[in-house]
């Protein structure tokens, strides 16, 4: 998706960074939190791709909010009040034309957008709020704590800093921490950054509260460790009429994590109808492969020479293994590889050759393989199954190669043998994910799979037995998504999960099944 061009409104003598995406008849105004600035946030696929979806339904107001990214500083010796950065929203709206908007606000743009829907009622047709809150000392940080942030900004601002705050679930990626570092520099420079924290501690709109009539929905992470969720739930008892869904997740960014259930709840919030299957997304399985150190063996004494040289004949070996396996990969970064396959049994055999390569080269490689679905529409790779595939390669030791279980389902009949290797504990999950060991040595005990048994339908959710019986009653995807109040995208993720549950190849062969065992 191209970028938009930015623009410039006035606010007072404050010059606000804008720009206007989309050609929809709603207006909707992303009011944004720190760090912010509009025209690094597009290279992160999670942003971009929440766009994309917003675009399918409304007009889209971007901008910096004052002493952010590409808008004009702020004082630190004369701070503006929260009411000056509120009237931003004003000033942008009148810029772009738009005379009444739906505002979408995220993080600290949350308060701002509070207040600016006391302020101006006609002007706001809707409000929904992202990890918002009203009070900063009350439900984001104390004074104590505020005073520790302030002392870690200063002295670390423009290295990551913030992440482990806003996104612990991505702390440990390294390229995206690079990333994420450079766009703390380029949102604000330390000393303004200061400011912002300074300006942020004096936020309190309670007193707005009471005053706001606009529909309102409130989203939040239940685990969010910046905003804790208790702050959305007493805005849901102070605003009349609101609405809180409670989402999976820890991290913060309106832009993280399960994207496609953010926008299909403010699609559906703003216009009344749910959204269309989104129809880029696929099942697939996802391998990632990270080179952890030296291999061991007779290969391991090349170790620390011509890395290099060792390196550039891994990159070649890859492409040569990723085009014979059918796989699409790319680097994303010097020591971790993303790869996507239609088929587990390729993923494994790929995952073997790889570990192969590597060990003749003196390296050892740590991979780990998921199956789950994936917008084919982004570029790079991205998404929570492959954060999942991730996680579970970070789990992995050198040379070992880690299958969720139901990865490993799927190459049922290939030869391959798996040892148990217990279960990751993962924030968006209600259970662990069991996890299972490629087995080097064909002695080794398999996992327990026995003898072929009859399909137990005790092993679906109930959600997925009620999708199940309708599909045995020979409803279509839309008729069961109407019948049971969820979106068709949804429904045809609960039928691909029945499938590879149940190791059947078609929903006809599901169908079969439930009716033989409702059968007296």
């Amino acid at each position: 998706m191209r970028k938009a061009e930015t623009r410039y409104a006035s606010s007072g003598e404050t010059r606000i960074a804008y720009q206007v995406v989309g050609q929809g008849s709603l207006d909707l105004v992303l009011v944004p939190g720190v760090p912010s600035n509009l025209e690094i946030l597009w290279e992160d696929p999670g942003y971009s791709h929440l766009v994309k979806r917003l675009l399918a339904f409304c007009r889209l107001i971007l901008f910096d909010t004052r002493g952010t990214g590409l808008s004009d500083g702020v004082d630190p010796r004369a701070l503006p009040d929260l009411r000056a950065r509120m009237d931003d929203i004003r000033a942008v709206m009148d810029a772009a034309g738009s005379g009444r908007a739906a505002l979408l606000g995220a993080s600290d743009g949350a308060p701002q957008s509070l207040l600016f829907a006391a302020a101006y009622p006609k002007r706001v047709r809707a409000l929904v709020l992202h990890g918002g809150y009203a009070s900063f000392h009350e439900q984001v940080m104390d004074a104590r704590r505020l005073r520790a942030h302030v002392e870690a900004t200063e002295a670390s601002w423009g290295t990551g800093v913030g992440l482990s705050r806003l996104a612990p679930g991505r702390a440990e990626d390294r390229s995206f921490t690079e990333w994420w570092a450079r766009l703390e520099r380029l949102s604000a420079s330390p000393t303004a950054a200061v400011a912002l924290a300074r300006m942020n501690g004096a936020i309190d709109v309670r007193d707005a509260l009471p005053g706001i009539g606009a529909p309102t929905l409130l989203l939040h992470r239940a685990e969010d460790e910046y905003v804790r969720i208790d702050s959305s739930r007493m805005l849901a008892r102070a605003i009349k009429h609101a609405r809180l869904v409670e989402l999976p997740g820890r991290d913060h960014p309106v832009w993280m994590g399960d994207v496609d259930r953010v926008a299909d709840l403010v699609e559906e919030f703003l216009t009344g109808e749910r959204p269309a299957a989104y129809s880029d997304r696929v099942l697939a399985v996802l391998l990632v492969a990270r080179i952890v150190g030296a291999a061991s063996g007779p290969a391991a004494a090349m170790a620390g020479r011509h890395l290099h040289e060792r390196m550039d004949l891994l990159r070649a070996a890859v492409a040569k293994i990723m085009a014979h396996h059918g796989g699409h990969a790319r680097w994303s970064s010097a020591d971790r590889i993303d790869a996507c396959f239609n088929g587990a049994a390729r993923a494994a055999g790929c995952a073997i050759a790889l570990r192969e390569a590597a060990a003749s080269l003196g390296l050892a490689i740590a991979q780990g393989i998921h199956v789950g679905e994936i917008d084919t529409s982004l570029e790079p790779l991205s998404g929570n199954s492959l954060d999942l595939a991730d996680r579970i390669a970070a789990s992995a030791r050198p040379s070992d190669i880690l299958l969720s279980r139901l990865a490993s389902d799927l190459v049922s009949g290939s030869g391959l043998q798996f040892v148990d290797r217990g279960a990751l504990a993962v924030d968006s999950m209600h259970a662990p994910l069991p996890v299972v060991g490629l087995a080097s040595e064909r002695h080794l005990e398999p996992v327990a799979r026995g003898k072929a048994r009859p399909a137990d339908l005790g092993v679906l959710s109930p959600r997925e037995r009620e999708v199940l019986a309708l599909v045995a009653d020979g409803l279509s995807n839309p008729h069961i998504a109407v019948q049971l109040g969820l979106s068709e995208h949804t429904v045809k993720r609960h039928v691909a999960n029945i499938l590879l549950k149940l190791e059947l190849p078609t929903r006809t062969a599901a169908a079969g099944l439930a009716a033989r065992q409702s059968a007296p």
